[in-house]
């Protein structure tokens, strides 16, 4: 008599290890959450960023036919020049930027922009039969390398003009995340947390060739 172990298989279709060709489509503003690393506990101020892959496709739902593969990335909400997000913005628009630039930046110009993305898998260090996609790196694209025109929708989630449709249609994990955040306790009850919401005006004018961020 035997007692297996197995590895389940997600239902869940997860785009293959790779470089492939993106446009950014979703900014949501989680806002000041706790956060761990190696150990100690700290808040931060957090954005999540999704990427969708317009040329590669696959049905999720039979009703919605073929759709894009998309990836997200949570980021620290800062500029600080050891910042993961200054980090990928600067491989992203291809150079540096100076501390006049990194002041105040609006980073919903992100939407609508094209890159590459090196997308990886990760094993669940608490759960070796969970397997996450994860962006590695977010680069500028090649000269004269071209990418289809945008599939989903632009979404945006800010606190300074909080859209309860677009937090209603997200993810259960990131509506979780978001409610627990000292932005959201200060929508829900004011006098509770007096947290300050993000200043993120839309400006997406700028054509995705000029790279303004």
């Amino acid at each position: 008599m035997a007692i297996y172990a197995e590895k389940k298989e997600s239902d869940f279709q997860k785009v293959e290890p790779g470089t492939y060709v993106a446009r950014c489509y979703s900014m949501v503003e989680i806002g000041t959450v706790e956060t761990e690393f190696n150990g100690e506990k700290k808040t931060a101020k957090q954005v999540n960023i999704t990427w969708e892959l317009p040329e590669e496709l696959a049905v999720f739902k039979e009703e919605k036919g073929l759709e894009p593969f998309v990836v997200s990335k949570t980021y620290t909400l800062s500029m600080h020049e050891k910042a993961t997000l200054r980090k990928d913005l600067e491989s992203w628009r291809g150079k540096s930027y100076t501390n006049d630039e990194v002041k105040r930046f609006d980073i919903t110009k992100l939407l609508g922009q094209p890159c590459l993305l090196n997308i990886v898998h990760e094993t669940s260090k608490t759960d070796p039969s969970k397997v996450y996609v994860k962006v590695a790196s977010v680069n500028k694209l090649m000269k004269g390398q071209e990418v289809a025109g945008q599939i989903n929708p632009t979404r945006l989630l800010s606190f300074d003009k909080f859209d309860w449709k677009v937090f209603d249609n997200l993810s259960d994990w990131l509506k979780d995340k978001i409610k627990s955040s000292d932005e959201y306790k200060s929508l829900i009850e004011p006098q509770v947390v007096n947290a300050e919401p993000g200043n993120t005006e839309k400006n997406n004018d700028e054509q995705f060739s000029d790279l303004p961020f």
